[in-house]
This record gives C-alpha cells, sequence and structure tokens, in this order.
C-alpha cells in the first residue's frame, strides 16, 4: 500500500518558496545609477573633423575579402565618411564643434 499524503494548509508556503517571492518583491538597494557627482565642471573639448575619416582603418590593410578588396574599400570608405558626418553633425547640433581654420565661415 502506499502512504498517504498531507495536503499543505492554504495559507502555508513552504519557507523555500517565500523566500523567493519575499526577494522579488522588495526594492532594490543600492545608490543612484547615474551617480550623484555634478559634472557642469568637466566640459569637453572641441571636437575638430578628420581629414580622412578612413585613416586609421586603412593603415591595417586592405580587406581580407579575395577577389573583392576594391569594392570592398569603396563601401567601407563610404561607411566611414557617413560615420564621420554624423558624428560631425551630433558635435555641431550640440556646440562642440571647433570650426577654427575652416575657410567656409562666414566673416
Amino acid at each position: 500500500m502506499s502512504t498517504s499524503r498531507r495536503r499543505k494548509a492554504p495559507g502555508r508556503q513552504p519557507a523555500r518558496q517565500a523566500s523567493r517571492q519575499n526577494g522579488r518583491n522588495r526594492p532594490a538597494a543600492g545608490n543612484n545609477f547615474w551617480g550623484t557627482e555634478a559634472t557642469t565642471d568637466d566640459l569637453p573639448e572641441a571636437i575638430s573633423p578628420s581629414d580622412d575619416p578612413a585613416a586609421m582603418v586603412a593603415s591595417l590593410g586592405p580587406p581580407p575579402i579575395p577577389g573583392h578588396e576594391t569594392g570592398a574599400q569603396h563601401y567601407f570608405d563610404a561607411v566611414y565618411a557617413k560615420a564621420a558626418g554624423l558624428a560631425i553633425a551630433l558635435a555641431a547640433a550640440s556646440g562642440l564643434l571647433s570650426v577654427e581654420g575652416h575657410d567656409d565661415e562666414p566673416e
């Protein structure tokens, strides 16, 4: 014969489950995620556009794509130019673009 099983009281939970549920309901302890230090004194330096945005990557050599190095380099250069253009636009919108030494400035 099999042994009889005892039913648990409806109001009680096993200790193991109760501790897990209590852990989920507790608010997370810790500091402010972004910190509390004021950063107004740490202004970033002005950003000047690069003459050749692909210079660093080009220094590594041609792309390792056998038979398609020229085409791949063309597309990579286009991506680097687009990324540099977006970075310059973002710097200009933030007021961080250095415009010294450019002839296209209105006088």
